[in-house]
């Protein structure tokens, strides 16, 4: 690992979220000397990863990451393919629509279609959503071990009163959600918040990400026909993206009576 950008990474992550750091604060984070961090600071500048507030002493993310996002976002070939089919379940449901794919041990939004009405709402493209305390995080968590040992190695954060945080009760779930095909949570991440959530596959049968439906929980439990609608949809991306079956074959668990070859 090359330790000038590792550094310059950690400061980015430090900053998001809105979060406007000063110089002190960022190198207290980093247990970095202040002239160090200044210097990371300024060549992030420059590049117009990050911006200094006006009239002020703090540092806050910069344009040159929203131009990045856009061209990432762009790219991926599973967002491109389901605009269509969030929009339609949108429609059909009433409810907002998220699109997700895993990324370390979190689910990156990339992209959300807004309740079909005239309610305040926030755009949530590029928000990270914690894996475990997530519908589409535990649809994820069904069907990928490296997703799972990532998010297991690390104490399971509690985000609310309901938030599972033990891993074997999380764990003893996952089964249950591959098999059926969707998983759903209630208040685990943000308070009055709910959502179903079902796996999108690729044509090698992979899951690649997410899709979720999310109401506030004083409006649930959801009806069946918006899981109805839910599951269609992921069948659509998934067979856009080339799946020739859904939902995805479940991957059978190691056997450990299998002798290992020599």
């Amino acid at each position: 690992m090359i330790q000038a950008i590792d550094r310059a990474a950690k400061v980015l992550e430090l900053l998001q979220g809105s979060r406007h750091l000063g110089i002190t604060d960022l190198a207290t984070a980093l247990q970095l000397p202040p002239s160090t961090v200044h210097g990371i600071v300024s060549s992030l500048r420059e590049h117009g990863l990050v911006a200094k507030e006006r009239g002020g002493q703090r540092y806050m993310l910069g344009p040159t990451l929203l131009k990045l996002s856009s061209v990432y976002l762009d790219s991926l070939d599973v967002r491109a393919r389901s605009l269509r089919w969030t929009q339609e379940l949108a429609r059909r449901t009433g409810m907002a629509v998220r699109l997700g794919v895993p990324h370390f041990t979190e689910v990156l939004v990339v992209h959300h279609t807004l309740r079909p009405d005239d309610s305040p709402q926030m755009l949530e493209t590029g928000v990270a959503l914690p894996a475990h305390a997530s519908a589409m995080g535990k649809v994820l968590l069904a069907h990928d071990l490296g997703l799972q040992s990532a998010v297991f190695a690390e104490p399971l954060a509690s985000l609310t009163g309901d938030t599972v945080t033990d891993p074997a009760v999380l764990a003893a779930t996952l089964p249950g959600i591959a098999e059926h095909g969707f998983a759903t949570e209630t208040d685990e991440a943000v308070l009055g918040e709910s959502s179903l959530a079902s796996p999108v596959a690729d044509a090698r049968g992979d899951i690649v990400a997410a899709v979720a439906i999310v109401f506030p929980t004083a409006e649930g439990p959801a009806p069946d026909a918006a899981l109805h609608a839910l599951r269609d949809t992921a069948r659509n991306i998934s067979r856009e993206l080339g799946a020739t079956t859904w939902p995805p074959p479940i991957a059978p668990p190691d056997d450990p009576t299998t002798e290992s070859s020599p």
